[in-house]
């Protein structure tokens, strides 16, 4: 059985920063992904651009450069798929953990694939993985997606987009510009704040002037296979739609954090627990990296304000060792 100093859970940004940390404090580790190299960052929208500069994405001070001030999709994959390649950093893609279980100060990790052993854990493993449901019949028909990838599916298609954030919105414009059929529905009262500087008057330019529908301070209360039945302001509404975009966010996965016995907030932020100045949950010996920390504040931790948990971490492990 391998063992290790240290095993990172989660092949992301912050995984590798930890992990090219992990090396230079010349920490034996492995990082574990249970897809492909940053599969968060693979499965967003195709055209997806950053709202981060991408000095601000950089880790480890290795420079990014892109063709625009804020980077898209297919150049951060490469930015990132490259940092592995060249620093030969010892990751398993494909690869999930299935169990995890600390006994006389060590871990023992058990996978689909394999089993480790390992005197420290970091968990960076985000939040893209579980959607936030919106609870109503029908939502689980075939012709309902939590995530959104190219708009070209969409053309000449009835398409309702449900949220107001940065992916509902460019979602939204992109497959209005592919020739769908787009309708918004927004829980609050106007679009999200938080929405891209640029974005956010492009698509109330649109709404505006006819050419996407939005529905204010309205609920999606039943999805049919052609229709969608919403409540708004002025009474029930019925729609025509072919397909329902709902991209309404995204949670950590708790269950996995309350199954390795980190402790969560009673509130409904949930956050975990961990001290600020090592990352060190209530486990010893388990680290947080990343979003994760912000439990459902999913806004709270970025690539550019969380790449600095790798060397606290790892300057805390190594600290342990001496």
């Amino acid at each position: 059985m391998q063992k290790f100093d240290v095993i990172i859970v989660g092949g992301g940004p912050i995984g590798i920063a930890c992990g090219l940390e992990a090396k230079k404090q010349g920490l034996s580790f492995l990082i574990i992904e249970k897809g492909p190299i940053v599969n968060s960052l693979f499965n967003y929208p195709i055209n997806m651009q950053f709202f981060s500069s991408s000095e601000k994405l950089e880790i480890d001070d290795i420079p990014f450069i892109s063709k625009e001030a804020k980077p898209k999709r297919n150049e951060a994959l490469e930015y990132y798929r490259r940092i592995v390649t060249s620093n030969q950093l010892n990751i398993q893609l494909f690869e999930k953990v299935t169990e995890v279980v600390k006994s006389d100060g060590s871990f023992s990790i058990t996978t689909d694939k394999n089993q480790y052993v390992s005197k420290n854990i970091v968990v960076a493993t985000g939040f893209y993985d579980i959607p936030n449901t919106l609870g109503v019949p029908g939502e689980d028909l075939p012709k309902v997606s939590h995530y959104y990838k190219d708009p070209h599916f969409y053309a000449s298609q009835k398409l309702a987009v449900i949220g107001a954030s940065n992916s509902a919105i460019d979602a939204a414009l992109e497959c209005y510009r592919k020739g769908a059929d787009v309708c918004l529905i927004i829980r609050g009262p106007e679009v999200g704040q938080r929405v891209k500087y640029w974005v956010r008057p492009d698509i109330i330019n649109r709404i505006e002037e006819g050419s996407i529908k939005a529905y204010y301070n309205t609920q999606v209360k039943e999805i049919k296979p052609t229709q969608l039945l919403i409540a708004t302001p002025d009474g029930p509404l019925t729609l025509e739609n072919d397909f329902v975009l709902a991209l309404t966010g995204y949670m950590p996965n708790f269950q996995f954090l309350e199954k390795l016995g980190i402790q969560l907030s009673q509130d409904e932020k949930r956050l975990p627990s961990y001290d600020p100045k090592t990352m060190e949950s209530n486990i010893e010996g388990l680290y947080l990296a990343g979003v994760i920390c912000g439990g459902m504040e999913t806004h709270k931790w970025f690539i550019e304000n969380s790449r600095i948990h790798a060397p606290i971490i790892m300057k805390s492990i190594k600290a342990k060792a001496l």
